[in-house]
């Protein structure tokens, strides 16, 4: 009976050394569970915050981009606003200069057309005046 004592005792150990062996492999795949996951925590907070300061820096790069476009185009927009003011003042001299040329030319017509009526009428003396006529003699 000792033997078969000690022959159930020693396949209980063999058959626990198994089991010891699997609880051990478990807890290190669990150690290296938490491991890969505490480091893909680690890399992925790394991550963020590499992303946040390139984020930051092309924030900061396009803020100065539309900073320096706007003052570029205020300046086109001052010379052009200037461009277009000479222009203008240009435009209004020579249509002041063409305006009284042609009223000149207007004024000269007139008077040419009331000189042709009075040669017509035959008479150059201006119609409001009785003519030599008509007075007795």
């Amino acid at each position: 009976m000792k033997f078969r004592l000690k022959a159930t005792l020693a396949a209980v150990l063999f058959s626990a050394v198994p089991m010891a062996l699997a609880q051990d492999a478990a807890t290190d795949v669990k150690k290296g569970a938490d491991a890969t996951g505490h480091e893909t925590k680690v890399v992925a907070k790394d991550t963020a915050k590499g992303t946040e300061k390139a984020a930051d820096k092309t924030g900061h790069a396009t803020k100065v981009a539309a900073k320096d476009t706007a003052k570029g185009t205020e300046k086109v927009a001052d010379k052009t606003g200037h461009e277009t003011k000479v222009v203008a003042k240009d435009t209004a001299k020579g249509t002041e200069k063409v305006a009284k040329k042609t009223g000149s030319a207007v004024k000269t017509g007139a008077k040419d057309t009331g000189h042709e009526m009075k040669k017509i009428a035959g008479d150059d003396k201006p119609a409001d005046k009785p003519a030599d006529s008509t007075k007795p003699q």
